[in-house]
């Protein structure tokens, strides 16, 4: 119908199209009728016009321009004006492609809107549901990577170290192998540099925590704790001593990192269980996973003393004598003896071991140790976000380095200083005095093994006995502990085995198991009173940072009675823990009468940076938004009501027990 082309009908004196538009593309563009019409690329004006084709438009008037899909050509697909004279049919194509545009443009938003918009399937409430419970099955999974990771470092370290000691007190294998070393010296530095360095913890260990962050400055304390082990392989002095004195380094950091990770761990989870509660958590909320989650970890970790016997039993008890040796000089056992087993054979092994299956061994823990350095690394989330990790050492180095010693100025933390020296005397009292006053004197060295093996498992399986702390009040699991042990100490006092009776295997073997028992209560009761007293995020590394380097200094006093009679070592023990249950339960009667403590204010951190992170005054990643921490915390952050800009007296609302 439209064959002719476009040029033949334009008025005279009308330049022509250029060739690239050609006419039988517009020819079958208007052929298809209502289908869409497209506008052909726009060209610049013909040179020969001064105006183009916009002068003829106007010049012709609005017939042509008004309309719409009648325009120009070099604006759209339009007819001249003579061409639309002479064939009406043009102005019916023209409202048909306008209608083309609006329903093409409406089946565009059609699919837009299939494509981006809501599935009718989707359930806004079960998909946060099931976000929220990944979030709590991710936080179960870095409680039992913590527990696990802990459980092998140490496992590790105990199980070398007493392999270690017992090869080289041996007279004939430091003669044999290492004869003009002096084992016997560097024992007792690595000894030295293992017990003696902790008592610095207390200046870096907070530095180190908030330099890093928590799971970091946990996998750089396990990987110290591989360097120890890989110092083995070739035992000399500049290789064991130095790896001792970095052991004592990373001991205080790698406890007080776990304890701050499980108890925030606990935060977490029931701010993920809670997540719809619009309302500040109420004080004690999150204290029943507090109790779960620590229990869960201890749980773990005194597997430890199960685990660092395998080297012993499965390697070093095929080279040992039997007790008819060791124990031929020993004359008295239990409470009658002095020092470290007086008597005790100088030749323990009837057989040196070959260098080769030394090194399967020290291998085999190698590959143990860096199992947990990737179990920390892999398996281990954050424990806080990363503008939390700013906020919290954005408070300066300066008042990171005095907090710790601030903190000591608060009644309840120093009340619990006796219990955590007594927590440091008794596992060490276990793992050496008796242990081999008691038990090596009267069964041999091949059973010290069982021995700490049955204190382990023991301490494993009544550590879930501190789940009674969700029905009943917190005190009981703590002093139960305690009473277990008086019994004990007073049975130890008023008991002195015959050496080379192994008649007397099943009492050792009890008293051990109980002592598990009252230590599983003492150890965990104490992690989750830390956590139930000190919820506020800013505090938590430095309150374990304190506990636990209360039991360094425990540790090392006792490394300086060894020598003492077993007597004074249990009156000691015993008066300790008498004066620790009395300010533990002073304390309770304190907060029991709302007594105020005083708190050490946590500056407000001081961003170096500057971006829209930081530009509100208010900001929402702020430490302490979230409201995790207790209502002590809300009123220390306004110093205009402190008594002094370093304390501020609170009262404590919060009574349990």
């Amino acid at each position: 119908m439209l064959g002719v082309t476009f040029g033949a009908s334009l008025p005279p004196g009308t330049p022509a199209w250029p060739r690239t538009h050609g006419c039988s593309q517009h020819r079958v563009r208007v052929q298809q009728g209502p289908a869409r019409v497209r506008s052909p690329p726009k060209p610049a004006p013909h040179p020969q016009t001064a105006q183009g084709w916009e002068g003829e438009a106007r010049a012709e008037g609005p017939s042509s321009t008004q309309h719409p899909g009648l325009e120009h050509p070099h604006r759209g697909l339009a007819l001249p004006r003579g061409r639309m004279q002479k064939d009406p049919s043009v102005y019916q194509a023209a409202p048909t492609a306008v209608a083309g545009d609006r329903l093409g443009a409406e089946g565009t938003e059609t699919q837009l809107d299939d494509f981006v918009g809501a599935h009718p399937d989707y359930n806004e409430e079960e998909e946060e549901h099931k976000f929220f419970r990944r979030k709590r099955l991710g936080v179960i999974k870095n409680v039992l990577a913590a527990s696990l990771a802990g459980t092998l470092t140490y496992g590790v370290y105990l199980g070398l170290l007493q392999m270690q000691l017992i090869l080289h007190y041996d007279e004939t294998y430091r003669e044999v192998k290492y004869s003009n070393i002096q084992l016997e010296d560097i024992d007792r530095k690595v000894l030295m540099g293992i017990n003696i360095t902790p008592i610095a913890a207390v200046l870096y260990t907070p530095l180190l925590i908030r330099f890093f962050g928590i799971k970091w400055a946990m996998f750089l304390a396990v990987g110290i704790y591989a360097f120890f082990v890989s110092s083995n392989y070739w035992e000399r002095y500049y290789t064991l001593v130095p790896s001792a004195v970095a052991i004592g380094v990373a001991i205080v950091p790698l406890w007080a990192s776990m304890g701050n990770y499980i108890t925030r761990m606990a935060q977490k989870y029931y701010e993920h269980v809670n997540y719809k509660e619009k309302q500040r958590a109420a004080r004690g909320a999150s204290d029943a996973y507090i109790i779960i989650f620590q229990t869960i970890f201890y749980a773990f970790f005194h597997l430890s003393f199960v685990c660092a016997q395998m080297p012993m039993l499965f390697f070093l008890n095929n080279y040992l004598y039997q007790l008819n040796h060791t124990l031929f000089g020993v004359k008295h056992c239990g409470t009658l003896s002095h020092g470290t087993l007086p008597g005790f054979n100088n030749t323990v092994l009837q057989s040196l071991p070959r260098s080769v299956n030394l090194i399967v061994v020290d291998s085999v823990l190698m590959a143990a140790a860096f199992l947990a350095m990737l179990v920390v690394l892999v398996l281990c989330g954050a424990a806080y976000r990363p503008t939390e990790e700013i906020d919290l050492r954005s408070i300066g180095w300066g008042n990171i380095f005095q907090l710790p010693f601030k903190h000591m100025r608060d009644y309840r933390l120093r009340h619990l200083f006796p219990i955590f020296i007594y927590s440091g005397f008794e596992v060490l009292f276990v793992c050496t005095g008796f242990s081999l006053n008691y038990g090596v004197c009267a069964l041999g060295l091949e059973k010290l093994a069982y021995l700490l093996m049955a204190y382990g498992l023991s301490a494993s399986a009544c550590s879930s006995l501190a789940l009674c702390m969700l029905r009943l009040q917190r005190h009981i699991p703590l002093l139960a502990g305690a009473f277990i042990h008086a019994a004990l100490l007073v049975t130890l006092f008023c008991w002195a085995p015959e050496p080379r009776l192994v008649g007397q295997a099943p009492l050792l073997y009890t008293i051990a198991a109980l002592w598990g028992m009252g230590s599983a209560l003492n150890k965990t009761s104490i992690s989750i009173l830390l956590g139930m007293l000190y919820k506020n995020k800013e505090r938590q590394d430095f309150i374990f940072t304190i506990y636990h380097w209360w039991q360094a200094l425990a540790i090392f006093t006792v490394y300086l009675w060894s020598e003492l009679p077993m007597k004074a070592k249990l009156s000691i023990l015993l008066v300790t823990l008498v004066v620790a249950v009395g300010t533990y339960l002073r304390m309770e009667q304190q907060l029991r009468q709302h007594v105020e403590y005083r708190l050490p204010r946590i500056p407000r951190p001081r961003h170096q940076m500057h971006g829209y992170r930081y530009l509100e005054e208010d900001n929402s990643d702020q430490t302490g938004s979230e409201g995790d921490g207790d209502g002590e915390e809300e009123q220390e952050e306004q110093p205009e009501e402190a008594i002094s800009s370093e304390e501020l007296p609170r009262e404590d609302e919060e009574q349990r027990g």
